[in-house]
């Protein structure tokens, strides 16, 4: 498998399953088993700023044994710096992972989402398409499956509202450009709702596809269900923008 046919000689796929590729080449094999995979996607992770020696043995041993850090961590670091040379790792009691032209999947993300949302903004519904899904891709893949660590549920915490941003951006593209694309608004806004059945852009989303389809009887019972989900959850009932997107479709029926 390949991450890319170009671009970057160093490629970084963090979310699913941990994918290095170096000149086309895969070198994930490379690192020191489990522990070795921890380091590195950390360091990646943390790769803008200088990591306390002792935050890098609480991320890798939660609860780790100041005397045995040393011996623990340093063959993992020689390791890494045999992988991807002498100077990928600086410093001593404060660690940095100096791979400077490499592309990582989170960081192409976050600056897909950024675009997205800015398309979105601008109306320009073709620019917000593709890095949508770019980070939406990226946000559904996971983040390192079978782990567990409160830095590892930060990021999937991070990765989860990364993935309802994609679709709402999803959502809104597909809405602006229309015609074959009204479905894509609609898988999308169906997911919103899924996902995080609280948050009201989803319902709006679904609804607006489902009247622009010429389904608004299904738009006006999405409203329903959004009604009942907000008044046994929280006894509260739907913002002003969603009653008014409401009216407006049941006048036009």
């Amino acid at each position: 498998m390949t991450l890319a046919s170009s671009d970057p000689r160093l490629r970084v796929q963090l979310c699913g399953t941990l994918a290095i590729e170096r000149d086309g080449q895969r070198v994930d094999g490379l690192l020191p088993g489990r522990q070795g995979r921890l380091l590195f996607t950390y360091l990646v992770v943390n790769r803008h700023r200088q990591v306390p020696r002792g935050e890098v043995a609480e991320a890798l041993w939660r609860e780790p044994d100041p005397a045995a850090v040393d011996a623990r961590l340093n063959p993992l670091l020689s390791k890494l710096r045999r992988v991807f040379g002498g100077d990928a790792v600086d410093g001593r009691s404060t660690l940095r992972l100096c791979l400077p032209d490499a592309w990582v999947d989170l960081e192409a993300a976050a600056e897909a989402i950024h675009r997205a949302e800015s398309s979105v903004a601008q109306q320009d519904w073709s620019r917000a398409w593709g890095p949508a899904l770019t980070a939406l891709f990226t946000a559904e893949r996971g983040f390192l499956p079978g782990e567990d660590a409160l830095w590892i549920d930060e990021i999937r915490h991070e990765l989860a509202e990364l993935r309802l941003r994609a679709l709402e951006c999803y959502a809104a593209a597909g809405l602006g450009l229309g015609g074959t694309e009204l479905a894509a608004a609609v898988r999308a806004g169906r997911q919103l709702t899924r996902l995080a059945p609280l948050r009201e852009s989803g319902y709006r989303y679904l609804m607006q596809a489902l009247a622009a389809q010429e389904n608004v009887a299904e738009a006006l019972c999405v409203y329903g269900q959004l009604s009942e989900c907000l008044r046994d959850q929280l006894g509260v009932s739907p913002s002003p923008a969603t009653r008014e997107l409401h009216a407006r479709l049941l006048a036009a029926t």
